[in-house]
């Protein structure tokens, strides 16, 4: 069949993005425009999934006016994100890296995986931000009772279980570990109706409680 010049451009195209299973474009001409100015000295990267790419949108100014750099990406593994950690946070040079991923793993977004690896993932970011003198904060996991797009993954029962190992990997680290969850949680492991839109993703309200919780953390590491 021969190939009219149209059709071969969309496939060159989908190639391409069909190859960059990190995302790693995303970002990078946002990256090149931070890069071209000297580092803020408090400036804090917060790494990503949906939950954090939607903040910007959900309540743009709790990063207006703030050395807040938004590195979130929908629908992003911890895999993937390990993969960009260098380009989308430790080349930017912040003092501190928010880290917030894990639920996509348990859907399974990219393939099988278990809590043990998701935590090692977690891991490797964790200690790739402190080679670097980067001080990073591990997030608990949101709760969900269920995913939408990937029913039946018990995300109520894992998640408190990723949870867990993600606080004792913290504790054995000694760095900060922010509990998302025991503040937004309610009787069914799942998010409150007032905080969720599908109950995975975050109503302004849910923003709210964790835009408290996040300067809270970021707060005490500035007195440090």
């Amino acid at each position: 069949m021969l190939l009219t010049p149209l059709f071969f451009g969309l496939f060159q195209k989908n190639t391409v993005l069909a190859q960059d299973w990190a995302n790693l474009g995303k970002y990078q001409d946002e990256n090149s425009a931070l890069e071209r100015y000297d580092s803020q000295d408090n400036r804090v990267v917060f790494m990503g999934n949906s939950i954090t790419e939607g903040w910007s949108q959900a309540n743009p100014k709790f990063f207006e006016g703030k050395p807040y750099v938004n590195r979130g990406i929908s629908g992003q593994t911890t895999p993937q994100m390990l993969l960009r950690f260098r380009q989308d946070v430790i080349d930017l040079n912040p003092k501190m890296v928010i880290i917030l991923a894990g639920t996509n793993d348990i859907a399974e977004n990219t393939g099988p995986i278990t809590l043990e690896q998701i935590r090692d993932n977690m891991l490797s970011m964790v200690e790739l931000a402190k080679a670097n003198n980067i001080i990073p904060i591990v997030c608990s996991v949101l709760p969900a009772y269920d995913y939408p797009w990937r029913p039946g993954k018990a995300p109520n029962i894992k998640i408190p279980k990723l949870n867990e190992m993600l606080r004792q990997m913290s504790t054995q680290l000694k760095v900060p570990y922010l509990d998302y969850f025991s503040a937004m949680v309610d009787d069914r492991n799942g998010l409150p109706e007032a905080y969720t839109t599908d109950e995975v993703h975050l109503t302004k309200e849910g923003y709210a409680v964790m835009e408290k919780l996040v300067e809270k953390a970021i707060g005490k590491v500035l007195q440090e």
